[in-house]
């Protein structure tokens, strides 16, 4: 069903990534990555759409992240990149257009803003109803339950409600503005409620008729979806779901795997894919080498959609190791075995900064052990190879080394080597 209702967005988006690529002429002139005039004319003759067909595509592939915009720069999304291979990219593209129904549709300009922002406010708890429900649903009865959400929101805001018609002194119109617009308490909720259903099942949520409202299987299965991340944010085992991401990750450090990832998920439920990988890497970029794992381990929780993200920082040194592991796991490869595709040098620095991890955050006898990972088959071969890789905290390591080990001919050898990167020998 997914891939029915975003198979007209899906072949406007493709088609733009061929004839819109790199060095071609740009698709937008409106700094908004609206399609120009010409663009949209060029791709119903292409297509053998209309051109309003095009637009209504366009925008359906910018909702659902088919197409990503990015200032007045319009670029494929991962979602199509992944379209013809990964289910799930296509679900989270739907899910994307069903939680911007009301741009997906836009209201009637009749329609008071501070009323129509209430009902979107409301309407979760009306689909939720309907996926209780599991069958058609009179929509006098979701009209009531509307009212009383719409309610619990005023009330929530310290609103003084007032009888329809009655005015105070500060809300009366005054002669000078006799246009004022009705206040939210005076719109009826029925027109906007026959906007939001006509909304929604605009995108494929729900279908309406003969007075009742019934949710799509797709429908459904999002709302369960949606209700099934509110839960799982409301279990945060250790009470991070309101820090940053850095400050989460510090919370996730003493945590066993099976509980940090738990967290990672409580965490991940309360935001947006999109922000939330962006908070991971600029967490992972910080000096602190524990939080760089911990941030791919997150990352690896995301999955999928962290893809592009991930890709983009291979070029970063720093990074670099983390995110070629991550891509290999991504693509199938046994975690046991991601490590081959890292050349010495990244794996070198790979060691080197997880050495700095447990450095600042573990105990000596876990920094001796940490050792034995290297793929050096000598000390002294690893100490000219962690010397040349240049990692900013090798002299730090190098010296925590020294003071662990208990072989005092190692510990010896080790210092040496901190000294001479320390003076530059």
């Amino acid at each position: 069903m997914a891939r029915t209702g975003l198979a007209g967005a899906a072949r406007v988006a493709h088609w733009a990534d061929s004839a819109l690529g790199p060095g071609r002429d740009g698709a937008t002139d409106d700094g908004k990555a609206t399609l120009s005039d010409a663009t949209a004319a060029r791709a119903a003759a292409d297509l053998g759409l209309t051109v309003a067909q095009v637009r209504a595509d366009w925008d359906t592939a910018r909702l659902a992240g088919l197409v990503e915009v990015h200032g007045d720069i319009a670029r494929p999304g991962w979602r199509l990149r992944a379209w013809d291979r990964d289910d799930s990219a296509v679900l989270r593209g739907w899910v994307a257009l069903f939680d911007a129904w009301s741009l997906a549709y836009p209201e009637s300009p009749d329609h008071e803003p501070a009323a129509v922002a209430e009902v979107v406010s409301a309407m979760p708890q009306v689909l939720s109803f309907l996926q209780l429900s599991a069958g058609p649903v009179p929509v006098e009865q979701l009209l009531d339950l509307l009212q009383q959400r719409v309610t619990e929101l005023r009330t929530e805001r310290c609103e003084v409600p007032y009888e329809p018609g009655q005015t105070t002194p500060a809300a009366e119109p005054s002669a000078a503005d006799p246009a004022e617009p009705a206040p939210a308490q005076d719109t009826p909720l029925a027109p906007l409620l026959d906007w939001s259903l006509h909304a929604l099942a605009s995108v494929g949520a729900l279908t309406c008729g003969d007075g009742q409202a019934t949710l799509t299987p797709l429908g459904s299965w999002a709302v369960w979806v949606k209700l099934e991340q509110i839960c799982v944010a409301a279990q945060s085992p250790a009470g991070n779901i309101e820090q940053s991401a850095e400050d989460m990750l510090r919370g996730c450090a003493q945590l066993r795997p099976n509980a940090a990832r738990a967290e990672y998920r409580a965490w991940l439920a309360a935001r947006t894919v999109g922000s939330a990988v962006t908070e991971l890497v600029d967490a992972a970029r910080g000096e602190d080498a524990l939080l760089r794992g911990l941030a791919f381990e997150a990352l690896r929780v995301v999955g999928a959609p962290a893809e592009p993200d991930v890709s983009a920082v291979v070029d970063e040194p720093a990074l670099r190791p983390y995110a070629l592991l991550w891509l290999a796991e991504h693509d199938g490869v046994d975690p046991e075995d991601a490590h081959e595709v890292l050349t010495r040098r990244e794996a070198t620095w790979l060691w080197v900064d997880t050495a700095a991890a447990v450095a600042d955050h573990g105990e000596a006898p876990l920094l001796v052990r940490h050792l034995e990972s290297a793929v050096q088959p000598t000390v002294p071969a690893l100490l000219d190879e962690v010397r040349a890789v240049g990692h900013p905290r090798t002299v730090q390591v190098l010296v925590a080394l020294a003071a662990a080990h208990p072989d005092p001919a190692l510990a010896k050898a080790v210092r040496r080597a901190a000294f001479q990167v320390h003076t530059g020998g």
